[in-house]
């Protein structure tokens, strides 16, 4: 790997994995070894979207048989949050079977969170659990979803409530591929590099403060490492998301409520957290846990990067009783993450539904 790549161990015990980093990953020598590992002599199937399998799809199949697969076929999904459903993870299982794919086969995520959340989850059901490899195309799958080994589809009733944890056997990350996304795209990825700096890491926060947010080389390996290392740290204490975990949630209860809200389809992911992260912060400095200019230095960096701190044309009150169907509440209670300062944050059980409305309207127009 060049002098710019970088490894990131998982260690996990017998699901423990390697996240491979570079520009021009997959014009490497060594990650066709790599690969090798999981693919030689072995029936791949790629799971990609409608946009991914067509940038994409090629580069990864000619490094798959490169690295000894015996047979590498492809399916795609229209690209988008209403294609996480119950009916394309079936369809992906059927590919699967149609293509033959036995208990020795590996299914190869080349995507975004979309991709990877659908493409684990029917790896981890397909003939009880086959194995399956991610290579995220999108930041945010390389600085979130793509590490941890959540898999899920949405239902109406709410985002994520199907899924398993399932890790992967291996990530490959080639940050050549996000030259590819428009502003808007890099947006939604900063939004979790941002929540990471909030809740974890404020030397990752000054980072981001004085980067060039659109500037090819401010998301260079280095810096998808260091985010990657801090999922990774929080993951490996707690896989099942039984206490710290839930911290990686900071902005997403209120986010995944404005999703619903909007039936997945006006807002991004990335966006609707950021709107989240700022209710989140409002609600925190109502109840005097962070002080102001902690909250104003986060909401300026969202907007910095493109994200929105507030959202049109909803009432708070949907939005509330879209969070009461989160699947992360406890006996009835919504919890929350909310930060105390830059770098550190906490988890909440008992915070009043009328302070919750009340932060959500703060960002109502």
């Amino acid at each position: 790997m060049s002098e710019t790549a970088k490894k990131i161990h998982i260690p996990l015990g017998t699901r423990a994995y390697d996240i491979h980093i570079a520009d021009g990953l997959f014009s490497q020598k060594k990650t066709i070894a790599s690969l090798a590992d999981f693919a030689s002599g072995r029936r791949v199937m790629i799971v990609s979207d409608s946009n991914t399998g067509k940038l994409f799809g090629r580069t990864l199949r000619d490094s798959l048989l490169s690295a000894g697969a015996a047979h590498v076929s492809e399916i795609s999904f229209t690209a988008g949050e209403k294609s996480k459903t119950p009916a394309t993870l079936v369809k992906i299982c059927r590919a699967a079977a149609k293509n033959k794919l036995d208990r020795s086969s590996l299914i190869a995520a080349l995507g975004g969170g979309v991709t990877g959340d659908l493409a684990g989850f029917a790896a981890s059901i397909y003939m009880r659990g086959i194995d399956f490899i991610q290579v995220p195309t999108s930041l945010l799958a390389m600085v979130d979803s793509s590490v941890g080994g959540k898999t899920g589809v949405d239902l109406p009733e709410g985002k994520n409530l199907i899924g398993t944890f399932h890790q992967p056997k291996a990530v490959f990350m080639d940050s050549a591929f996000l030259t590819s996304l428009p502003k808007s795209e890099l947006s939604c990825g900063y939004a979790e590099l941002i929540k990471h700096g909030v809740i974890l890491d404020s030397k990752l926060f000054a980072m981001l403060e004085t980067a060039n947010p659109f500037k090819k080389d401010s998301f260079s390996p280095e810096l998808l490492a260091r985010s990657c290392r801090i999922k990774g740290s929080v993951v490996v204490n707690d896989e099942r998301e039984q206490g710290q975990r839930a911290l990686l949630n900071y902005g997403h209860t209120f986010g995944h409520a404005i999703e619903k809200a909007a039936n997945f389809s006006t807002f991004s992911h990335g966006g609707a957290v950021a709107i989240g992260m700022a209710m989140a912060g409002t609600l925190a400095l109502k109840r005097k846990l962070i002080k102001e200019d902690a909250v104003k230095r986060q909401n300026a960096l969202l907007e910095r990067y493109g994200l929105p701190v507030k959202i049109r044309g909803f009432k708070p009150e949907i939005i509330l009783k879209a969070m009461y169907g989160d699947k992360k509440n406890l006996n009835g209670k919504i919890r929350l993450i909310l930060p105390r300062r830059i770098g550190e944050a906490g988890i909440f059980n008992d915070v009043p539904s009328n302070e919750i409305l009340e932060a959500i309207g703060a960002h109502c127009l």
